[in-house]
């Protein structure tokens, strides 16, 4: 029976995983089923309309630091995730990228921040969970708050960005890395100290952000593999 099993491994799983374990590596792998696990409880709970005692314990605590120089601080953090910032910043990098006749570049990176809004959009309307409203608030958010699409958004655009940079510019990859991940925890950071998302909210956007960003990235190392 364990004959069986292995010969069924080795001739029909293998195969198609062999290219995406060796594009994306066994901890990359590791961390996207990890992600999507608890993805999958998330949506459990929220799509049930389970409360989270966390999510509202964690906003209140975090409003006590709460102060007239911290307010403007994070309400330019959060700009660099709304959707005029995003706009610009795509145009711009899908124009350099063209210009400098990076065609497959260009297309995944479009590819991705249209996937990013179409799962933000889509989730939303499916959970339609309210945002939080615990204290007067600096801004109105209009939308529904599951996941948060500043999250998903930043992740998969400023994560895109500093992949594509590392890539043509590898000596300087560290700390391209570095910053993105400071500017993409700084814009999550940022809504809740704003109390216009529940900390579910950004943590299921990064776990969404990251999977999507992950596909995204594999198949652009998949196309320049079939390329050459």
């Amino acid at each position: 029976m364990l004959q069986k099993i292995v010969h069924f491994w080795l001739r029909h799983i293998h195969p198609r995983l062999a290219p995406l374990t060796t594009t994306i590596g066994i901890f990359g792998l590791a961390s996207c089923l990890l992600i999507l696990f608890v993805l999958a409880e998330l949506f459990e709970e929220v799509f049930e309309r389970e409360a989270f005692a966390f999510d509202t314990h964690f906003l209140l605590w975090l409003h006590h630091f709460a102060n007239p120089t911290l307010d403007n601080v994070m309400l330019g953090i959060t700009h660099l995730g709304n959707p005029n910032v995003v706009v610009i910043v795509v145009v711009v990098s899908v124009a350099i990228l063209l210009w400098r006749r990076y065609y497959q570049e260009a297309r995944i990176f479009a590819i991705a921040c249209l996937g990013a809004f179409i799962l933000n959009t889509g989730l939303k309307l499916v959970f339609t969970k309210p945002r939080p409203q615990l204290w007067p608030q600096l801004i109105t958010e209009k939308s529904f708050s599951f996941p948060s699409g500043h999250a998903l958004g930043s992740l998969v655009l400023y994560g895109m960005v500093a992949y594509l940079l590392a890539t043509h510019y590898p000596r300087f990859s560290q700390f391209i890395y570095i910053v993105a991940v400071m500017a993409i925890a700084a814009i999550g950071f940022s809504r809740l100290y704003l109390g216009v998302h529940w900390p579910t909210d950004i943590i299921a956007g990064y776990g969404v952000g990251f999977l999507w960003l992950t596909m995204c990235i594999t198949m652009l190392k998949l196309q320049k593999l079939r390329a050459n």
